[in-house]
């Protein structure tokens, strides 16, 4: 025990003696807080357009034209499984380019989680159907959808360690926030596309349609990364490749010595139920069962998230002020709370009410959640593992995200309140959040340096 640890005091005390002489070699990488949250923003809008033109389009489209010989309500569920299938690919993603970002460098993720995301939304939207060439088709729609899934996994995390690696000591929360103002931005690009797409005639919709949004992908990538192209490498990781940190192996480091955050990571993100209820299982059981107008719902997303493009970096803000916790707490719990009337006004056909809980719900109470887990999740860990730790926790929590509405749509009952098991589950997995980010250390107060 006393050799490991003069062995480790040695090896520290050679880490700053070659940072202080990497400094003088290598002076200080010149930080860039508004062009990292920019290029960070604009990238996640692009990134989660892409993503969410699929949910959208597994509530709507994609249980009649590749699951058409399914009963109806076991089509959506299929559906819904191929939207969630891209989350079983998340944590196989996470662990590969968390390594490659850690290792190489943040830049380098997050040009190819852009490309990939790109490619195989377009090619979603040339694909043929099950009316055209059969089983075939359903099965090419998983395998693009998995590969969706391996670019969303360095995303988010390579965006936030960019950002936050890149943000002024005392505002890191208000910084990082601007990824998820942009994963909001993409959403409501998503929806306002299919807006005029839903206006169709059903016809219409079913056979060329629902392609349109998918095949616009190829412009809103193209400007994203013509943005991301010239952002500079994080100075806290040009710091690590001047004193020679980045010759461990980051996964080894992360999974001896950080498992516990890494474990807390998992269970706080499962907030992200709220988010793929919301976004998808409710527009599916407005739309297919309560046989509300499409139009109504995908304005309720839309509104919902143009709320939250302002109250994401408010509580961001408010975080840097009273700490991550108490915002996150708050925004997992009155969640948890606000998805029993907002369940309950769908059922119930209340359209006013759906507005004032949705947008209460999504575009308020979650938005304090989401708008502080970047940085608090990404403060659980050293520059050397920050990558990895957020991009495997969050993966491996946002797939019971993912799967969610798969599991909504299994467990909704017929007649009136049949919705409450749905709202039991968002309850249930809201709670563990909030202990999760409870037990905590906080650190919003803690140097990048010491973290």
């Amino acid at each position: 025990m006393a050799i490991t640890t003069i062995s480790r005091q040695a090896s520290a005390e050679t880490r700053k003696q070659a940072a202080s002489v990497a400094q003088e070699v290598h002076p200080e990488p010149k930080r860039s807080p508004r062009k990292a949250a920019f290029a960070s923003w604009i990238g996640s809008a692009v990134e989660y357009y892409d993503f969410f033109i699929y949910g959208t389009a597994a509530a709507l489209v994609f249980g009649k034209i590749f699951f058409p010989s399914f009963d109806p309500a076991v089509g959506a569920v299929a559906a819904f499984a191929t939207f969630g299938v891209a989350y079983i690919t998340r944590p196989l993603g996470a662990i590969m380019l968390g390594h490659i970002g850690d290792k190489y460098g943040r830049k380098k993720v997050l040009t190819f989680t852009l490309l990939l995301m790109g490619v195989t939304t377009f090619a979603v939207g040339l694909l043929p159907t099950y009316g055209q060439i059969g089983i075939v088709a359903p099965v090419m729609l998983v395998i693009l959808r998995m590969l969706q899934g391996v670019s969303a996994a360095g995303e988010q995390a390579g965006a936030n360690s960019m950002t936050l690696e890149h943000a002024p000591a005392h505002r890191r929360a208000f910084f990082t926030s601007f990824t998820l103002s942009g994963t909001q931005a993409g959403l409501i690009l998503a929806t306002l596309v299919f807006l005029p797409i839903s206006a169709l005639p059903e016809e219409d919709m079913l056979s060329w349609g629902w392609r349109i949004p998918f095949l616009l992908s190829a412009v809103v990538v193209a400007v994203g990364f013509w943005v991301r192209r010239t952002l500079p490498e994080t100075p806290a990781f040009k710091e690590g490749e001047a004193t020679g940190d980045d010759d461990r192996m980051p996964l080894v480091d992360l999974f001896t010595n950080h498992k516990s955050n890494l474990v807390r990571v998992i269970f706080a993100a499962l907030v992200s139920v709220v988010s793929t209820i919301f976004s998808v299982f409710t527009l599916s059981y407005a739309v297919n069962t309560m046989h509300l107008p499409r139009s109504t719902m995908l304005t309720v997303l839309v509104l919902a998230n143009v709320v939250a493009l302002v109250a994401i970096p408010m509580f961001a803000a408010l975080s840097d002020r009273v700490g991550r916790k108490p915002v996150f707490i708050f925004g997992a719990l009155g969640a948890a709370a606000l998805a029993w009337p907002y369940l309950w006004a769908i059922a119930t056909m209340n359209v006013p009410l759906i507005f004032v809980f949705g947008l209460l719900l999504s575009g308020v109470v979650y938005s304090a959640a989401n708008g502080v887990w970047p940085a608090m999740y990404g403060e659980m860990f050293g520059t050397r593992v920050r990558l990895s730790g957020m991009a495997i926790g969050t993966q491996i929590g946002f797939a019971l995200g993912g799967f969610a509405p798969t599991i909504s749509a299994a467990i909704l009952q017929p007649g009136q309140w049949g919705w409450v098991p749905v709202a039991v589950f968002v309850s249930i997995t809201s709670a563990i959040s909030a202990i999760a980010a409870a037990s905590a250390k906080e650190t919003y107060r803690t140097p990048m340096s010491e973290l």
